[in-house]
This record gives structure tokens, C-alpha cells and sequence, in this order.
């Protein structure tokens, strides 16, 4: 059945049908789409509006508090599914939330701290080896990591010293 064919009496009924069956869905889709594009921030955002617009909005009806706890209702339910909806974009922390202050952003100097934080967690967590030769002769100048780490870092300190 068209829209030509309804009886002047049904249209507004099915107009009022087409817009609770329809109408949802269509928030949704437009909610999933914002939320996969724009992240939930923005859901957020619009979730604050939407419910300021029914809040605010005047409605001669005779139910109009119910109607607008109904449409309050629908838009927190939609965009809670949006946000769970495993295509919703999360937005990423905020870097200067995650950093602790006076944190390096220099790669060798974090590959430092890395390697000394290594240090500091061995042999807690794997028992030392023993390693034995059978090559006679002198012995051999064994370097450990933090002799390697004290070296590197004293080249460093000498190449910045004659670059400068």
C-alpha cells in the first residue's frame, strides 16, 4: 500500500507508525556512524545535546512529561549500544595523562632505563648460568651489561664534547 492509496484518515496514523519504527533505527545508524568516525567523546557530546533538546523542547500533549522521559529513554539506550558495539571507535588516552613527569622522550635514554629496570628484575626471575671453557689460556675480559651501558654512554658523553 502507498502513500497514494491510504485513506486521508489513515495517513496520520501511518505516519506516526513509520516514525516509532523508523525513527530509532535511524538514530542508531547516525549514532553508530558518528561513534565509528568521530570516537566516543562526541557520543558523549551528543548525548548531552539530544536530551538538552527534549528537555527543553515544548509539547502540547496531554502525556508530554511521559513522552519526553520516553525520547530521554531512547536516546541513552541507542547510544549505550552504540558504545558497545564492537565497531565504535575509543578514543585514545591523552598523552600528557599517561606520562610520567620528567620522563625522557630520548630513545637511548629509555633503551637505558629499560635495560637497567632489566637489570634489576635479574636473577629474581631466571636463575644465573654457569658457563665453563675449556679454551686454556689467559682469561678473558668478560664486559657485563652495565659495563657496556657505562661505555656507551662515556662515548656518547665524549662525541657530544667534541661536536660542541
Amino acid at each position: 500500500m502507498s502513500l497514494q492509496t491510504l485513506h486521508p484518515e489513515q495517513v496520520d496514523e501511518t505516519r506516526m507508525q513509520a516514525y516509532s519504527t523508523f525513527g530509532p533505527m535511524l538514530i542508531q545508524a547516525l549514532a553508530q556512524k558518528l561513534g565509528h568516525c568521530q570516537g566516543m567523546r562526541e557520543l558523549d557530546k551528543l548525548e548531552q545535546s539530544l536530551v538538552r533538546l527534549v528537555e527543553e523542547t515544548d509539547v502540547a500533549a496531554p502525556h508530554a512529561d511521559a513522552m519526553k522521559e520516553f525520547a530521554v529513554e531512547l536516546v541513552v539506550s541507542t547510544l549505550r549500544n552504540v558504545r558497545e558495539h564492537p565497531d565504535a571507535k575509543h578514543d585514545l588516552e591523552e598523552i600528557d595523562e599517561r606520562r610520567t613527569e620528567g620522563r625522557s622522550e630520548d630513545p637511548d635514554t629509555l633503551e637505558e632505563q629499560l635495560q637497567s629496570g632489566l637489570e634489576d628484575s635479574f636473577p629474581a626471575s631466571d636463575p644465573p648460568a654457569v658457563v665453563s671453557t675449556a679454551i686454556t689460556g689467559g682469561a678473558k675480559d668478560i664486559v657485563g651489561t652495565d659495563e657496556v651501558l657505562r661505555r656507551k654512554k662515556e662515548a656518547r658523553r665524549k662525541q657530544s664534547e667534541t661536536a660542541g
